[in-house]
């Protein structure tokens, strides 16, 4: 496992959420009111579409795209009756550094 620096430990409080790159690949890291740090990709598994303006009330992510709720405990919809879930990367916490393990990490392209 490769993990990799997303942020430090003060760049989110319980019930928060944030978005970060690593790369090429975003990475969410949310906290639940009354959960644990997760780290799920950044993008929809609904239409694969970013989550940059999602919205996250303390427990429930919705996607702005399509209105797709995800219980970010479990990263399942939870507004809908299928299958798609957030899919999780794992996370460590090393001191004041949040990491994230999001496989190979090929760096983000230069802009042009």
């Amino acid at each position: 496992m490769a993990f990799t620096f997303v942020c430090h430990t003060t760049a989110l409080s319980e019930g928060s959420m944030g978005l970060y790159q690593i790369g090429k690949k975003s990475v969410l890291l949310v906290w639940p009111a009354g959960g644990e740090l997760k780290a799920y990709r950044g993008r929809c598994p609904h239409a694969d579409m970013p989550l940059t303006e999602a919205t996250f009330d303390g427990t429930t992510l919705m996607c702005p795209h399509h209105m797709w709720g995800f219980d970010c405990n479990s990263g399942k919809c939870s507004t809908h009756l299928v299958r798609n879930a957030l899919h999780p990367y794992e996370l460590k916490v090393e001191g004041d550094e949040i990491q994230v393990d999001v496989g190979p990490v090929r760096p983000a392209k230069a802009p042009a």
